[in-house]
């Protein structure tokens, strides 16, 4: 899975000073909207948001990875937001999170692909050494060359 080639750097918000989950999301959808995978923000939020009701995308480690199935989204994508302040995203550790992809697939792709997506990043995830470089990037470059190791 080349995780790089699903992102852009409209869509790598580093730092994103938001408030909360939904101005994350908000930001995050507008991010890849710009990048010209999500065609329909409307369409896609709600996907999103409606994923977040079937239970927290905070998946620990102070990581989340919000994600839905759109048919507002024309073409796969990810987005990254390295947050300015830990935010509550009701992660299943009870942690706030610093780190955030998003995953936009369209809704003609059902199948599997955004849970491929979801597990490559969730495997280097587990790695300690990955999330500390992962919190520490600076830059779209530095997320790039990180991602590369995925």
């Amino acid at each position: 899975m080349n995780v790089n080639a699903l992102l852009d750097k409209q869509s790598i918000l580093i730092p994103l000073d938001i408030s909360d989950k939904t101005e994350c999301i908000q930001a995050m959808v507008d991010a890849l909207a710009l990048s010209g995978c999500v065609t329909d923000k409307s369409a896609y939020l709600e996907a999103v948001m409606n994923r977040e009701k079937t239970g927290s995308t905070g998946i620990g480690f102070g990581v989340a990875i919000p994600h839905g199935k759109s048919a507002g989204v024309s073409k796969p994508g990810l987005a990254f937001a390295k947050l300015a302040k830990k935010t509550d995203w009701d992660s299943l550790d009870g942690e706030p999170v610093s780190a955030v992809f998003m995953i936009a697939v369209p809704e003609a792709a059902a199948g599997n692909e955004h849970l491929q997506i979801l597990i490559a990043i969730s495997r280097k995830l587990i790695d300690e050494e990955f999330r500390n470089k992962l919190f520490a990037v600076q830059d779209s470059e530095e997320l790039i060359g990180l991602l590369q190791t995925i």
